[in-house]
């Protein structure tokens, strides 16, 4: 199994104290103590810190009691169990991969123990905690394997994140899929994904207790192994360790542990890499705390006071009745998506920006040809989007009813249909051309609207209007889009400009703003009444129901405008994406320029959340695509990723409503299905 490595970092010998590092622990301990005293006093019932004390001497009420040993002191226990499971298998991840960004949540364990949990849940069997666990550990294992394989060794953290990432979205489509098709069956299980230590006494946790002991057990065996990995392969296997066995043995045990610590309260973000990250410091100036043996468990005490002050923060700062309703995850994955986008800055891995492919040239023949067989396809599926779906239709249905000559059956259909059709048609070619633009003027290869976060912050500000103004217009929804796109494209194209958009800085930070967006989403939509998420959900897994030609309105307009900006500056565009050196010889201002076409992206991928939801990977793949077939000249390129995307979209969405009708599944699941394995497929080919 080939794993992510980074090159050794320098450090100045840490100090010899022992008194020190045991001063460090002690504060920590206390610090956790501190904390979950302060988390029994917290709730809904007025309980507070002298009934607690009457409960646990057994002088309490019988209901103070009662909430006491059967909800407080089982949350606190699920938060220290939860914290110090993640801490430590995230120090165990990064330590044996050498990478600083592993971590349950960039190896997509959490989103393979979501996938595995919903497909159970859709089988309607009951499975007790054990055999949960079983099939949560079965799910993440596979999830991380395929991420440290598809990583590939030596090529720094951006590959990992960019993998976990992408696999992560692709498998989370699918299970929010099974959401949709299967509500009675997975009914909480949306709620659950977000993450709470809530327990209800204390059975989950003794249950889940011995699976965690194992994992523990397990990696403080390989302890000393894991150690000499820090040395270097080569180093290791001279001292007679076996690498790529110790590898997978942490991995697994390690899987073992997150997922004991999934099933017990959900996926808790970001604390496997937040918490090692904060020991780090603390080892560079204690030697103690760099083998693997101290370092763990020291990093386990951090993730239980990241766990239990998150709740204590939660709970201090929101109303009681609030702060039950939000899942302590949410605030988890809130600190981490800004402690990424604070390593991020400070991340490298030597991997600069470039060029999207090679030069390739084609003739204008290939392009013709390329051009025609696009439109006629996309001619033959837009006819079979009109004409398929719950009721099928003739040709003579559509002629009838543009002429105002069909049937009531028919004209509702249409009516509905005909818009459906368009939205999907545009929203795929504006997310092409963002894609595209994005691509040429950060030259990077990698970057995409969804991937760099910029669709999750339209996807936020279009949830914030779903959420709390239900009769919002579509003209509003789009609004609050561009809002929502606009803010995370200043933080992320912001942040990542230092440097000239080095593909580290700009896929870390897009990743950090999209968990976040991600985050505040998931928030809303737990707080919000039932109606409104649904409706909400169903929106995000880029669904077009419901739309109507007002809705494509702002859509069209802005594709017209960004087409044409497009085509009148397509040399400006050939030349950004060569170098940074090459369009100031020749007088132009690089950075008003790239300015000015990110702005256009950002604008378009806004309104197209706005009118088909989050459909991620168009923009990556299409622009891809486009470059293969006619080379990199931007006036053949725009026009084919554009024909591309149109096509890409409407497939998906016509699949989705016609292959299981009437249920249906959202255009944006479907090209996560189909983008996520392109996309890793780019990073295997890029290995080299």
């Amino acid at each position: 199994m080939a794993v992510t490595a980074t090159a050794p970092t320098t450090h100045p010998a840490p100090a010899p104290s022992r008194s020190g590092a045991a001063a460090v622990t002690a504060t920590l301990v206390l610090l956790v103590a501190v904390l979950a005293l302060v988390d029994t006093t917290q709730g809904t019932a007025a309980v507070g810190a002298p009934e607690v004390w009457k409960a646990l001497t057994g002088r309490a009420d019988p209901g103070d009691s009662s909430v006491v040993i059967a909800s407080r002191l089982p949350r606190m226990t699920a938060g220290l169990v939860v914290g110090v499971l993640l801490g430590m298998a995230g120090a165990a991840l990064q330590a044996v991969s050498r990478n600083v960004l592993a971590s349950p949540d960039t190896l997509a364990v959490n989103a393979g123990s979501y996938l595995a949990l919903g497909v159970a849940a859709v089988t309607g069997v009951s499975l007790p905690l054990f055999a949960s666990t079983g099939v949560a550990f079965a799910g993440g294992l596979t999830a991380a394997a395929v991420v440290l394989g598809l990583s590939g060794p030596g090529t720094g953290t951006v590959r990992l994140v960019l993998a976990g990432s992408a696999l992560m979205l692709g498998l989370t489509a699918v299970t929010e899929g099974l959401l949709l098709l299967f509500p009675q069956q997975t009914e909480g299980l949306y709620r659950w994904n977000q993450g709470s230590i809530a327990q209800n006494g204390f059975d989950g946790v003794l249950q889940t207790a011995p699976i965690g002991v194992a994992g523990l057990i397990g990696l403080l065996l390989v302890a000393r192994r894991v150690d000499a990995l820090a040395l270097g392969d080569d180093a290791a296997r001279g001292l007679g360790v076996r690498v790529r066995a110790t590898r997978v043995t942490v991995v697994v045990f390690t899987a073992l542990l997150s997922t004991a610590a999934v099933t017990l309260a959900g996926p808790i973000g970001f604390v496997g890499l937040c918490a090692p990250a904060l020991v780090r410091p603390l080892a560079r100036r204690f030697r103690a705390f760099t083998r693997t043996r101290a370092g763990m468990p020291l990093a386990g005490l951090v993730g239980a006071a990241l766990v239990l002050g998150s709740d204590v923060l939660l709970r201090a700062l929101v109303p009681a009745d609030l702060a039950v309703a939000v899942p302590t995850g949410v605030v988890t994955s809130l600190v981490g998506a800004a402690f990424l986008i604070v390593m991020a800055t400070r991340v490298r891995d030597g991997a600069a920006a470039s060029a999207p492919d090679r030069l390739r040239i084609r003739s204008r023949a290939v392009f013709l040809t390329t051009t025609a067989v696009l439109v006629a396809v996309l001619v033959g599926v837009t006819i079979a989007a009109v004409l398929l779906g719950d009721s099928k239709l003739l040709l003579g249905d559509v002629v009838n009813w543009a002429q105002g000559n069909a049937g009531r059956t028919v004209g509702f259909v249409l009516d509905t249909r005909v818009p459906r059709v368009l939205a999907a048609l545009l929203a795929g070619a504006a997310l092409a051309l963002a894609g595209t633009l994005v691509q040429s003027v950060t030259r990077n290869p990698l970057a995409e609207p969804g991937v760099l976060g910029v669709s999750g912050g339209a996807a936020l500000g279009a949830v914030l209007l779903v959420t709390t103004v239900p009769a919002a217009g579509s003209w509003s929804v789009a609004g609050g889009a561009f809002a929502g796109a606009a803010v995370s494209s200043v933080l992320v194209f912001g942040l990542a400009a230092r440097g000239g958009f080095q593909q580290n800085r700009l896929v870390l930070v897009g990743f950090g703003v999209a968990t976040g967006a991600s985050a505040l989403i998931s928030m809303l939509i737990i707080l919000t009444d039932p109606f409104n998420a649904t409706k909400a959900l169903t929106w995000l897994s880029g669904s077009t129901y419901g739309r109507t030609l007002p809705d494509v309105a702002p859509l069209a307009a802005v594709l017209v405008v960004g087409a044409a900006v497009a085509a009148l500056r397509r040399t400006e565009l050939d030349l950004v994406s060569l170098d940074e050196d090459t369009p100031k010889l020749l007088g132009l201002d690089v950075a008003r320029g790239r300015l000015g076409f990110l702005v256009l992206s950002v604008l378009l991928s806004a309104t197209a959340v706005a009118a088909a939801g989050t459909i991620g990977f168009v923009g990556l793949v299409a622009p891809h695509a486009a470059r293969a077939l006619v080379g990199r000249q931007h006036v053949r390129v725009v026009p084919v990723a554009m024909l591309l995307g149109a096509v890409l979209v409407c497939t998906a969405d016509l699949i989705g409503r016609t292959v299981i009708a009437p249920a249906q599944l959202g255009a944006g699941l479907m090209t996560a299905v189909i983008g996520t394995p392109y996309f890793l497929h780019l990073l295997v080919r890029s290995r080299r």
